[in-house]
């Protein structure tokens, strides 16, 4: 086993600079090519929402973000207030 190792490493230091840079140029395509395989099966296994849901959801990060707003306005007023009452 450990062998097998040492010959594994062995080979791999055979290997020249020359060899090295042109097997990255040959593997260069595949090697931009996979991540992009690699998303479009991820994509394939997607359940995608609705025409519904997806309004749905919509309207419920719309309402999210205006609570929010007025929440923050709301605190902006309140330290405004506050910082003039000590001025």
């Amino acid at each position: 086993m450990a062998d097998e190792k040492t010959v594994v490493k062995d080979n791999e230091k055979k290997a020249s600079f020359g060899t090295k840079f042109v097997n990255f140029f040959k593997n260069l395509p595949k090697n931009i090519a996979r991540p992009f395989k690699n998303m479009w099966h991820e994509l394939r296994k997607v359940t995608w929402p609705t025409k519904q849901d997806l309004i749905q959801y919509s309207l419920i990060v719309l309402a999210f973000l205006v609570f929010m707003g007025v929440v923050i306005g709301l605190l902006d007023l309140g330290s405004t207030a506050l910082v003039n009452l000590f001025i």
